[in-house]
This record gives structure tokens, C-alpha cells and sequence, in this order.
């Protein structure tokens, strides 16, 4: 019976994706280290380490449909070693003497590194496609809104006018910079581990080398400069990084939750028929998703920080370290995959309201405007002074409840200096919009020439 939710029949896919979870499953997880171990016979034969004749038996033992689940797990239990159970049950299955080469010269970290340097890659190829298809979703979105006059707050509160392609852009600017670390993250992924009992390799004698060469020419993966038993930054980087990528979709997605309140309703979830948000109230719709993806992110962040734990190392092993990444690493992947998966249905499916947003620009009353105000007050009576004048009547006029630019209107202080139609100007909202349109186009184009510089990264198989 399943105790995390990740591996629940019922709630699974909220926690994980098929593709991340079939890479750190059990089934998964076994079936590369047997190909690892498949590769490694092969490699010592081509060296002359192991006779070339025991070859083909163990690569055909090495298929996960011949090896028995539960006869693993006792093997586990009666050890408590977590390769040897594998190894014997390989032995059980091989004709001749042919298991007695299987794992020759290597240790349990050998194959478990190896795999965890696949499994990474793998998910990492998994991350780059979903960031750069939420990135071409977002992109169309800023376009699409580059004009759309909104609220920008600050503090919770209405503080100056922006576009909602603005904001749009803000986000598309974070998850480029994400792609880019990925992309940066990617030199240094990727590189197996042979390196015997304390990483010096000395069960393959002068032939250890030449097997790493080949073993990993074979399996993918770059030949380490010297063994990294001992150090786990690599790691713990791309998992930190999974854990950034999991707080820009939290606050994005935090960000929608806000926005789709009834009262604001300017941003909300694309709606599906027969969604329900409530067995009790009936007219629910919820921000599912932008919740859920608060939930994951949360228990992202505070697993991998537990990484950091890791970097402290005893020695040339600590099986404290590498043991502690088993329990963290599979889950950080696998809700960060679901993670992504419901932040591009999000993205793709938003639902914007530009009469909302204007309705709530002019809820304000005029408010949202004062700084231009000030500013154009500044150009004759200087700056401090001007924001002396216009904090008075603006804390006057909002205790009476009157427009702040009725309130302007009425200053004789304010009207000798500007016209009906000047004042009339600085409370017009798409003149007052800063250069949000500009930025838009900006960001725009930044983002379409950096896309081009990810396709030799798109390519990676």
C-alpha cells in the first residue's frame, strides 16, 4: 500500500507525471542499473578484465521481467545491502559460471551514481521542453495584452497603472533566466561514476581508465576527471535549481489565485464543465491549479534543502549523503513534474478580463494617478514641495470620499498652474502607462533571439 501521495493510485497525477515517475520507480530505477551492469560486462571484456564468452549470459539475465520484485526485497532485508540482492538473484538466473563476473571490480555507488546521472539528464531534458513551452505560451499572452491597462500594485494596493502584457513580461523574463541556468546546469550533468571502494579505483588496476572510457561512451555519459563519491554539489545545483523553478510558478500561480478573487476577477483559471470546487457551495470555482502548484512548490523547497546536508562528506564515503539523495531526489522530480505539467495547462488556458481590469483602475478613483500629478505639479513648484501639496489633498479627499480629481480640480493652488484639459490629461489611463508597452517589446524580441540559441539544446536526446 502507497504512503506518499506521489505513488497513490487515486491522487498520483497531482503529485507526479507518468514520465517522471516510470524514471525513479522501481521498475525504472532497475532496469538501468541493469543496463549499466550490462554495459559494464561488455567494457571489462573489451579490456580483457573478464572472459568475452560470460558476456551475452549476462546481458541477457540483465532484463527486468526475469527478476522477481519481492525475491529483491528479501535479498534487501536479509543484507542490508542494497546491490547484493541484485547480484545474487543475476547469479541465480546465469548459466555456467557466467555471474561470477557480474559487478566486477565495481561497488553499489558505481551503478546507483551512474543511473542517478542518467535519471538527472533524463529530467532534465523533461524540465527545458516545459519551461520552453510555458515560455511560448506567456510570450503570446504579453503580445496579446501589450495595451491592456491594469492596477500594478505594490503592498497589496493599487499604487501606479501597467499593462497586463507588463506583468506577463515579468514572468517571461524569470523563466528565460531559468532556461539559461538550465542550459549553463547542463556542462556539468552528466557524468558517471567508476570508481571502486574509495574512488581510486584500484580493483581494475591499469585497465580502470580504459574502462571508464568505454563503459561510458556506451552508456551517454562523460568519463569523470576523478571520482565524486565524496562530492554531491552537482546535484544538490540542479536540484536547487528545480527548486527556483518551483518558486517563480508558485508566485506566478499565487499571483492568479489573487487576481480570480470575485472582488478583483481580472485574471482567472480556464474553466473546465465539470469541474467542481465544493460538495457544499455549489457555484465554486476555484483556483485549483494555482493553489496546487503552492502546495508542491512549498514541499519542493523544503526537500531540497535537505540537499545541502549532503555536501558535508566523511571521508572518501559517507553513505549518509549519498543514501539521504534516494529519499529526496525521486520526489523533488517527480512533483516538479507535475508541477510543470499543471503550470503549462494554467498558461495556456488563462482567461483575461480587460473590462474588469479597467472597471477596477477606476475604482480607484483617481488615486492610482498622483504621481503624475505630482510630477507635472514638480515642473513649477519642485519636487518635495509638489509631494507636499498632493499627499494633503489626496489624505483629505479619501476621508471624504471624494475623486482625487475632483479634489485637484477644486485646488486653486493646483489650477493656476494647469488647464481643465491638462488636468484632465494626467487622470487619462493609457497615457499614463509608463513605458510597460515598450518593455513588452523589448522582452519580446530578447526572448525570440535567445530561442535560437536553445536549439542545439532542444536537439538532446
Amino acid at each position: 500500500m502507497p504512503i506518499h501521495m506521489i505513488d497513490s493510485e487515486i491522487y498520483g497525477n497531482a503529485w507526479s507525471t507518468d514520465e517522471m515517475h516510470n524514471i525513479f520507480d522501481d521498475r525504472g530505477r532497475t532496469r538501468a542499473w541493469l543496463h549499466i551492469i550490462a554495459c559494464l560486462a561488455e567494457a571489462q571484456a573489451e579490456v580483457g578484465l573478464i572472459p568475452a564468452d560470460v558476456v551475452p549470459e549476462i546481458k541477457r539475465v540483465c532484463d527486468i521481467d526475469l527478476l522477481n520484485m519481492t525475491a529483491l526485497r528479501k535479498g534487501y532485508e536479509s543484507t542490508g545491502h542494497s546491490m547484493l540482492g541484485l547480484i545474487r538473484e543475476l547469479k541465480k538466473l546465469c548459466h555456467n559460471n557466467a555471474g561470477e563476473w557480474i559487478y566486477y571490480g565495481a561497488t553499489v555507488q558505481d551503478i546507483a551514481d551512474t543511473w542517478m546521472s542518467q535519471a538527472l539528464l533524463e529530467v532534465w531534458q523533461i524540465v527545458f521542453r516545459d519551461l520552453r513551452q510555458i515560455e511560448n505560451d506567456l510570450l503570446e499572452l504579453s503580445e496579446r495584452y501589450r495595451d491592456t491597462p491594469m492596477c500594478g500594485r505594490t503592498h497589496g494596493q493599487p499604487a501606479l497603472p501597467i499593462t497586463f502584457g507588463f506583468k506577463v513580461a515579468t514572468w517571461l523574463r524569470e523563466i528565460r533566466r531559468h532556461v539559461e541556468r538550465l542550459k549553463d546546469t547542463h556542462k556539468r550533468l552528466g557524468e558517471g561514476q567508476l570508481a571502486g571502494g574509495v574512488g581510486s579505483l584500484s580493483s581494475l588496476g591499469e585497465k580502470g581508465f580504459e574502462v571508464q572510457t568505454i563503459l561510458f561512451n556506451k552508456l551517454g555519459l562523460r568519463t569523470p576527471d576523478i571520482a565524486w563519491i565524496s562530492s554531491r554539489d552537482v546535484q544538490a545545483e540542479f536540484i536547487h535549481l528545480l527548486a527556483m523553478i518551483a518558486a517563480t510558478f508558485d508566485k506566478i500561480g499565487h499571483e492568479v489565485y489573487t487576481l480570480q478573487r470575485a472582488e478583483v476577477n481580472e485574471v482567472r483559471e480556464g474553466f473546465v464543465q465539470g469541474t467542481v470546487g465544493s460538495i457544499t457551495m455549489p457555484h465554486k470555482r476555484n483556483p485549483e491549479i494555482a493553489e496546487h502548484l503552492g502546495t508542491l512548490a512549498r514541499l519542493i523547497r523544503h526537500n531540497a534543502a535537505c540537499l545541502f546536508e549532503n555536501l558535508v562528506h566523511e571521508h572518501e564515503r559517507d553513505g549518509r549523503s549519498w543514501k539521504a539523495e534516494w529519499g529526496l531526489i525521486g520526489p523533488i522530480c517527480a512533483m516538479t513534474g507535475s508541477l510543470l505539467r499543471l503550470s503549462k495547462i494554467m498558461c495556456a488556458n488563462l482567461v483575461v478580463d480587460p473590462e474588469a481590469m479597467l472597471a477596477n483602475l477606476e475604482a480607484t478613483q483617481g488615486y492610482i494617478l498622483s504621481e503624475k500629478v505630482m510630477l507635472c505639479l514638480a515642473q513649477k513648484i519642485g519636487k518635495q514641495t509638489a509631494h507636499e501639496l498632493v499627499y494633503n489633498i489626496a489624505m483629505n479627499a479619501s476621508e471624504k470620499k471624494v475623486p482625487l480629481k475632483a479634489a485637484v480640480i477644486e485646488n486653486a493652488q493646483i489650477r493656476a498652474y494647469f488647464s481643465l484639459e491638462e488636468i484632465e490629461a494626467m487622470f487619462n489611463y493609457e497615457q499614463n502607462l509608463g513605458l510597460c508597452t515598450q518593455f513588452v517589446d523589448k522582452v519580446s524580441l530578447i526572448t525570440r533571439k535567445a530561442q535560437k540559441n536553445d536549439l542545439p539544446f532542444l536537439s538532446l536526446r
